[in-house]
């Protein structure tokens, strides 16, 4: 399936790109030979939520990466690692590395010192998607954050619209859950918070988190050149969107924008 670049949500994984590039770089040595390669690559800038339920946003600079050798291997900013081990023309599925964002002391606001920063963490897991069409695909990734602190699920579907002169776009709907363990790292709140912030304590238990609609849009300028947009439109959901670190200081509804100029290999 050929997608329009999807960039919102993954150029806050730079440090995935860089720490699994070993892995694709082997493998297109392996296969370069049975498949064509592609890859793109740009900059740009992203507007997201400073923190994960914050209703205050940040802008910050974005990289894009995207290399595939197909039915085999990508590794992207939008995507993370895919490593397909079914191969089919239908059905692929395997090994799935991704990079879980955290937040900042400097984005948290009012909330600095009171609640602490979180790190970024690697994820790694497996996925499963199926190509019911040429234009549309459904699939799911289910992984676990390394260092032991959560599990995380996701379900999409994506649509790949009829072009419109030369403009690609394409719409994708999105839930995610988390366990118990993820759900308390991002949106929990010990009773020593809790008297700092003057809220109730709150420990969410695991269930959705997360469901989001995405609009996808690609303008060449070139052969080669073109600028890559999108608008995600998120709302928290469950104990997620209960707890009081959104009731009371963030949004359940979660925008994100971002712009950049991709070239294409």
């Amino acid at each position: 399936m050929s997608h329009t670049p999807r960039h919102s949500r993954p150029f806050r994984r730079p440090l995935l790109v860089t720490s699994l590039l070993v892995c694709l770089l082997w493998a297109h040595a392996s296969m370069a030979d049975t498949d064509p390669n592609i890859f793109a690559g740009g900059v740009g800038m992203e507007y997201l939520p400073s923190w994960p339920g914050a209703k205050t946003s940040r802008t910050q600079p974005i990289p894009y990466v995207d290399i595939e050798i197909p039915n085999r291997v990508s590794l992207s900013t939008l995507d993370g690692l895919q490593v397909d081990l079914i191969g089919g023309s239908v059905l692929h599925g395997g090994i799935y590395g991704d990079y879980q964002w955290g937040r900042d002391s400097s984005d948290l606001g009012v909330l600095r010192d009171k609640i602490a920063p979180l790190s970024p963490r690697l994820t790694l897991g497996g996925y499963l998607e199926w190509q019911l069409t040429k234009q549309i695909d459904v699939g799911t990734d289910l992984s676990h954050d390394t260092n032991g602190a959560g599990e995380y699920l996701d379900i999409y579907g994506e649509w790949d619209l009829p072009k419109v002169w030369l403009l690609e776009h394409s719409v994708e709907l999105r839930w995610q859950a988390m366990n118990a363990h993820a759900m308390n790292r991002f949106f929990g709140i010990d009773p020593a918070q809790a008297s700092t912030l003057n809220v109730p304590a709150w420990q969410p238990g695991a269930g959705s988190q997360l469901a989001t609609l995405e609009y996808d849009l690609f303008v060449p300028t070139s052969k080669h050149t073109g600028f890559a947009l999108a608008l995600v439109y998120g709302r928290l959901l469950g104990d997620a969107g209960d707890s009081p670190l959104v009731t009371r200081f963030g949004s359940r509804t979660q925008w994100n924008e971002s712009v950049a100029f991709i070239y294409h290999f």
